[in-house]
């Protein structure tokens, strides 16, 4: 929309522009150790996560969602905020984490930097689950 200003922070715009970690194209090419689902049945929001783990550290993960800017941004911020760490460590990555790395989603919007935090979690639970 012409003459109108972009009402989220520059951080917000530059990931939903420029996706970190976004998995393109065919999931089977990259090398996951298991992944995490989820949606949002109120604004249709759709989520999956990839994790690759070695020795209890997310050594890579990917994503793809079927999101607004806001959840595309966010879980863009949480896959560089989990990368390198501990399955632990990933787990306590909030969405205020996320919220607080973005510069703050505007608050109808906050709901969006949980769907990737829960997306990583499932996918935590499953490796975790595979691995007993």
């Amino acid at each position: 929309m012409e003459g109108e200003d972009w009402v989220y922070p520059e951080k917000v715009k530059e990931h939903f522009l420029n996706p970190r970690n976004f998995l393109f194209g065919d999931e089977s090419k990259f090398d996951f150790d298991a992944t995490g689902i989820v949606g949002n049945p109120i604004c249709g929001d759709q989520m999956k996560m990839y994790i690759k783990v070695k020795d209890d550290r997310i050594v890579d993960l990917r994503w793809k969602t079927y999101g607004c800017a806001s959840a595309i941004a966010s879980t863009s911020a949480l896959s560089e905020l989990a990368k390198g760490k501990t399955l632990d460590e990933a787990l306590n990555i909030s969405a205020k984490d996320i919220d607080n790395y973005l510069g703050n989603l505007p608050k109808h919007k906050f709901h969006c930097s949980v769907l990737g935090h829960e997306a990583l979690a499932d996918a935590i639970k499953n490796y975790r689950e595979q691995k007993k």
